[in-house]
């Protein structure tokens, strides 16, 4: 499933009479819409909101603006630039069979292409299609932010090209290849043996991390916009990163709670809140992160079409078995084949819950998120079999004490055969000031005669 615009239609002048008029445009679930144009306004805006929302948007031009110098300043100069022909030639001219992944973007190929150092690399490439529906704009802000950001759990950018002529713009990126495609893919079981109970939580934990950082660790946060399965993508080890920028924009500055722009994303993944006004803020990735969890626990996509028309939603649809812990099995993904923890689901759903509470502020911060996952694979895992078991404490030894309060101390233990007993040595009394002794009541096993 792509992303798109989530506006209705545009708004246009006409030429003959100079009046505004609305061309409708069709919704498409399989295609990707995004506009830089702040002309463009969503239809979920409330009529109240409209003369703050058109102040906000002029506002938002200079603010994109200036963003985009910043990370255009700050973008690392490790970035390799490709030339045209490199590209072409490292997928044999962009051959069909090397599709890898299609989006509003273009197509994502992979190929080969000579690394920095002696040897080659495999790679993948992503084609800025002429007709697509995200542009050149969107193709500098993921050269931008990928040129910035650095984190295990973000995918790695490697380069660049951007060739002006005859032919026409041409506008690639190229990325580290991930082997194991995407989450989605797997979910879907287009690739591969399902994946384990553990490893979706650690896949969930690891995405959740890169959201995190994105949120809270840098000097400027960013929001992802567009989270979802097919932009996870997994490494050798199944570990996540995420992808396609394209989307992405700056956080609210100190003091201001959100930012407004035009409506963008995905169907069953984009907050509510951010539907009705395009008020954005890092809860709505929050939000998207919700749908995410239950895609992992059921296997489902966010909306599926061919399902009955009850089901066609996945949050509409668990509804009512997360509520109940006694039907929250019905839900869990068939391909476990029942290889799973019920609690940890459980808490896995709760979690899930939280972040798809109605009211943003009531959604848990990404780093709350990595905390709370991390405590769910933490009751999972064994004991450490190697751990050195604590040494038992010594037993206190036996100590009498007499009529005058005098301590006295036992001997050693003796072994006489089998048995062990205590026993005191009166040579080694005589030498201390003990006071009147009234031994006559002790065992006879307890007292020992020397010469």
């Amino acid at each position: 499933m792509k992303c798109f615009h989530f506006s209705i239609g545009d708004r246009r002048t006409s030429a003959d009479d100079g009046a505004l008029s609305r061309s409708s445009t069709k919704l498409s679930w399989a295609r990707s819409l995004s506009s830089f144009d702040t002309s463009r306004r969503s239809e979920f805006d409330s009529n109240n909101n409209n003369n703050n929302n058109t102040n906000n948007s002029s506002g938002d031009v200079s603010n994109a603006v200036e963003f985009s110098e910043l990370l255009s300043q700050r973008r690392s100069n490790n970035l390799r630039v490709f030339k045209f022909s490199e590209l072409k030639a490292a997928t044999k001219g962009f051959n069909r069979s090397l599709v890898i992944g299609e989006g509003g973007f273009g197509c994502v190929f992979r190929g080969c292409v000579g690394g920095e150092d002696e040897g080659e690399e495999d790679v993948a490439v992503k084609q800025l299609s002429r007709n697509g529906f995200q542009g050149h704009k969107e193709w500098i802000n993921e050269v931008n932010i990928l040129g910035v950001v650095n984190h295990p759990n973000l995918v790695k950018l490697i380069g660049y090209c951007a060739e002006d002529d005859e032919r026409g713009i041409q506008r690639l990126l190229v990325y580290e290849l991930m082997q194991n495609k995407s989450l989605e893919d797997h979910l879907l079981g287009r690739v591969g043996s399902p994946l384990s109970w553990m490893t979706r939580l650690q896949i969930a934990q690891g995405a959740a991390r890169g959201l995190a950082y994105l949120h809270e660790e840098m000097d400027f946060q960013l929001i992802f916009r567009d989270f979802k399965t097919s932009n996870i993508l997994l490494d050798d080890d199944l570990n996540p990163k995420l992808s396609d920028f394209g989307l992405a924009r700056q956080g609210p500055a100190a003091g201001i709670d959100h930012v407004t722009t035009a409506v963008v994303g995905t169907i069953g993944y984009a907050a509510p809140e951010y539907l009705q006004t395009g008020r954005l803020t890092s809860k709505s990735d929050v939000w998207s992160f919700g749908v995410v969890l239950y895609e992992l626990m059921t296997g489902r996509r966010a909306v599926e079409r061919n399902l009955p028309r009850n089901e066609q939603k996945l949050i509409e649809w668990v509804k009512p078995y997360v509520s109940d812990s006694k039907k929250l099995h019905l839900i869990i993904d068939p391909r476990l084949e029942g290889d799973y923890s019920l609690k940890s689901a459980q808490k896995l759903s709760a979690l899930a819950t939280k972040c798809l509470t109605k009211n943003p502020k009531g959604r848990p911060r990404m780093s709350e998120v990595v905390e709370m996952i991390g405590k769910i694979i933490n009751d999972l895992l064994p004991p450490d079999e190697n751990e050195p078991e604590p040494e038992p404490e010594p037993e206190p030894e036996s100590r009498f004490i007499n009529k005058t309060g005098t301590e006295i101390v036992p001997r050693k233990e003796e072994v006489n055969g089998n048995s062990t007993k205590k026993a005191f040595d009166f040579k080694e009394l005589r030498n201390r000031s003990i006071g009147r002794l009234d031994w006559r009541n002790w065992p006879a096993s307890m007292v020992k005669h020397s010469a």
